[in-house]
């Protein structure tokens, strides 16, 4: 596996940052798919100061300059960033985020700034996401054994006239394998930290503080998986499966406290502000937000588990910018149809129905989006929020009775 370093002369630094000899250092783990990846490039960033909210948060991610942060007592080792499965790693900056077009964050940067600041020691974050995964097969826990393929499934197959045996068997393959690829690399870091955090010292150790999960797309698209998702309990096997990975991860990694959060999906805010062309997936999507959350109901999860609900993070004015996009692109076919008009009338065109329906303070919000709505439209305020509430969510645990 090739290896990368993203801060080279920040990483370099670490060596001359000492480690608190009195407390071990504390490991977080992030795990998940795009959404935990991140899809949000610092192009964004400065919407996030246009809120008077959100503006404190600018100025913990940034620099005076103006540049991402380089967080001195933050290190971090990813995989799944791309297809190509290298591990960057380094002192968190921007950057941990997907990898394309852009430099991006996901929820990693602001939740390593913030843990650091709850903790006032140094930290260090192992994420592994993956885009377009599911627990039900790609992460399922181990305990749960494999995927059974069910009386939909198999009968759908039957009518394509596919090789029943060869499915179930490449299904069985399937299942788990990013839960392995996940347990994989978290050892590997911990086996030796000092690879990833020079600074680190072997006789004081480390402790296993928090892990986090942000997840659900691949599952809540699922229909022939979840074939009754529109009813009432239609997300149970998720729960199930939620419950048994929290376990499995536990005993895995043997810390059976190991504070845990469930980042509860939340693109396109909460269900009940839905507009018109989004009611008909309020169902689906409220029964599958509430059988994410609902582990952390269980009487053994009880106050070392927690569901953070990231709706509570959308950015709803971001959002109903975006859809008027919808008029602009209408307008340009429109245009582009009209064969009396010249390229350079067209543009001008455009240009003038924009301005006609976006302020000039609408058009530099707007700048906040680099990405699709299920990837919470690529907006940094948005990650940095959650990002952030991951971290309080962690800390709050920790301050709860044991």
């Amino acid at each position: 596996m090739f290896v990368r370093s993203i801060a080279v002369i920040a990483f370099s630094l670490a060596f001359t940052l000492p480690i608190s000899a009195k407390e071990p250092l504390k490991v977080f783990i992030l795990v998940g798919q795009s959404n935990m990846q991140g899809h949000a490039e610092i192009s964004t960033f400065d919407h996030i100061g246009m809120d008077p909210v959100t503006a404190p948060l600018l100025k913990e991610m940034r620099t005076a300059n103006e540049t991402p942060r380089v967080c001195d007592e933050v290190w971090i080792s990813s995989i799944g960033n791309d297809a190509s499965g290298d591990e960057y790693y380094g002192q968190l900056t921007a950057g941990y985020g997907a990898k394309g077009r852009g430099t991006k964050i996901g929820p990693e940067f602001t939740f390593g700034i913030y843990m650091q600041k709850h903790l006032d020691e140094p930290i260090l974050i192992i994420k592994t996401a993956w885009g377009g995964k599911s627990l039900h097969t790609d992460f399922r826990p181990p305990t749960s054994g494999p995927y059974e393929l069910n009386e939909g499934q198999l009968e759908s197959l039957k009518k394509q006239g596919k090789n029943i045996d060869q499915a179930k068997a490449d299904r069985a393959t399937a299942s788990g394998k990013y839960y392995r690829l996940m347990l994989d690399h978290v050892n590997k870091v911990l086996k030796d930290i000092k690879r990833v955090c020079p600074a680190y010292d072997s006789e004081i150790g480390h402790e296993l503080a928090g892990f986090v999960w942000f997840q659900g797309w691949n599952d809540m698209v699922g229909r022939d998986v979840y074939p009754n998702r529109d009813q009432a309990g239609g997300y149970d096997l998720y729960s199930t499966l939620m419950a048994q990975f929290i376990r499995n991860v536990r005993r895995d990694l043997a810390a059976p406290k190991l504070p845990f959060v469930i980042g509860v999906m939340g693109a396109g805010g909460p269900v009940a502000k839905y507009g018109p062309s989004r009611q008909r997936y309020s169902e689906i999507h409220q029964n599958f937000r509430d059988a994410m959350a609902a582990p952390a109901l269980l009487p053994e999860f009880k106050g070392n588990v927690t569901a953070v609900l990231t709706e509570n993070y959308w950015d709803a004015e971001l959002a109903e910018l975006k859809a008027r996009g919808g008029k602009v692109k209408a307008r340009s076919q429109e245009l582009s149809q009209d064969k009396s008009f010249t390229r350079t009338q067209r543009e001008e065109a455009l240009s003038k129905f924009r301005a006609e329906l976006y302020s000039p303070r609408e058009t530099e919000i707007l700048k906040g989006s680099s990405n699709a709505e299920y990837h919470y439209n690529g907006s940094a305020k948005i990650m940095a929020l959650i990002g952030k509430g991951f971290a309080d969510s962690i800390e709050k645990m920790s301050q709860s009775p044991k």
